[in-house]
């Protein structure tokens, strides 16, 4: 594996937090690459291939089907290692694992004889990206999901290793009942190995290689600059990472109708956006979202954990964040099998209906980019 290597954690090593080990002293280059290449090797042993750069493709027949006039990019991550981009986030933090146990900085940190169990909270993809890359790692992951978990995904699990724990909400208690018992378990002394920046900072510097993969692609196609971003928003972990990767795009976090926190702690910050305020007194702007609800089940986080990163971002871009109507998300998975040929799920397909309910003014046919980032597990790939 080298330096012109279709791997993006070689490509962009430069780029990563995890590099600082080799700027330091700590490891070489050559190193650092070979760890990429066996911690790529054994993902690969596992679902029979690596990583390697998606594609970014035409969405004109998408926008036109959608009456929409812009210049439509569509950046495609359904294929990636365990069918989203998740994995690509959890292998961010699994490189920095490794080279901390190669360069003897976990030794030095280490409370415990034994490793720890690795823990996520998810309803889906992050889930089977985590069981995956913790299979290739060869360490135990205890996964919490709710009970309405999709069963083939489930499955998936099981057949990876992974130790599953479907939550019930407790009486009384208010957030998500999956994540609430995620972070028992790393009170007991498990390892946070999930999505969420606020649970694991490194999960950013996977998730940056997606936006730096992305804006390569649109300078070699000569298809630029990019006006702006639609990303749907869960846990907030992947606008905030392409975003900061591409700081001169304006940024659309998006949500669906039936649960977005993140809209609504954006109205709650305006129109002094304090976010030093904010970041003193996080819950006065964030709450858990009651009851939700979408066909994009994948972002039904009742809280974007990492809201507070991406709305700064979002401010800084001269964006802002858009609630899709429920008949548009549904909509947004309809048109996307109609006019692609990406197997793309709801989920995946989500921050397209966020474009089409808030579009860019159409006298200025902005070039506009939407992720389309998981596969549907629904129905067989086309």
């Amino acid at each position: 594996m080298t330096a012109t290597s279709d791997n993006p954690f070689v490509r962009y090593r430069e780029r990563l937090d995890s590099y600082a080990a080799v700027t330091t002293g700590a490891i070489t280059e050559e190193r650092f690459v070979e760890i990429v290449a066996e911690l790529d090797a054994s993902v690969s042993a596992v679902v029979g291939h690596g990583f390697v750069e998606t594609p970014m493709i035409d969405g004109s027949a998408l926008a036109e089907a959608a009456g929409l006039n812009v210049n439509l990019l569509i950046k495609t991550d359904a294929g990636n290692v365990g069918g989203s981009h998740k994995a690509r986030h959890l292998f961010g933090v699994a490189l920095q694992m490794r080279i901390d146990e190669v360069t003897g900085a976990a030794a030095a940190t280490a409370t415990a004889t034994t490793e720890p169990r690795l823990a996520i909270a998810s309803c889906g993809n992050a889930a089977l990206g985590a069981a995956v890359v913790a299979r290739a790692m060869d360490r135990p992951l205890d996964v919490f999901v709710p009970v309405w978990a999709d069963e083939v995904v489930v499955a998936q699990l099981d057949e990876l290793g992974a130790t599953i724990n479907r939550c019930e909400r407790r009486e009384g208690e208010a957030g998500d009942p999956a994540y609430l018992r995620f972070q028992e378990a790393v009170a007991a002394g498990g390892r946070p190995f999930s999505v969420q920046g606020t649970d694991t900072p490194n999960t950013f510097d996977g998730g940056r290689t997606l936006g730096w993969e992305l804006a390569d692609q649109i300078t070699d196609a000569g298809v630029g600059p990019l006006d702006a971003l639609y990303i749907q928003v869960g846990g907030g972990a992947l606008a905030t990472a392409v975003s900061t990767a591409m700081p001169n795009v304006r940024l659309h976090p998006v949500q669906a109708e039936g649960c977005a926190p993140l809209k609504r702690a954006w109205d709650r910050l305006a129109p002094d956006f304090d976010f030093d305020a904010a970041a003193d007194d996080p819950d006065r702007f964030m709450e858990p979202w009651e009851n939700p609800q979408s066909f994009a089940t994948g972002i039904l986080d009742d809280i974007t954990y990492d809201w507070l990163p991406l709305l700064r971002r979002t401010h800084e871009s001269g964006g802002h964040p858009v609630v899709a109507p429920e008949s548009l998300i549904v909509r947004a998975y309809d048109l996307a099998h109609a006019h692609t040929d990406v197997p793309v799920c709801s989920t995946g397909a989500s921050g397209f209906g966020g474009l089409m309910a808030e579009p860019p003014d159409a006298d200025r046919r902005e070039t506009v980019a939407v992720l389309f980032t998981g596969i549907d597990r629904s129905q067989p790939p086309r």
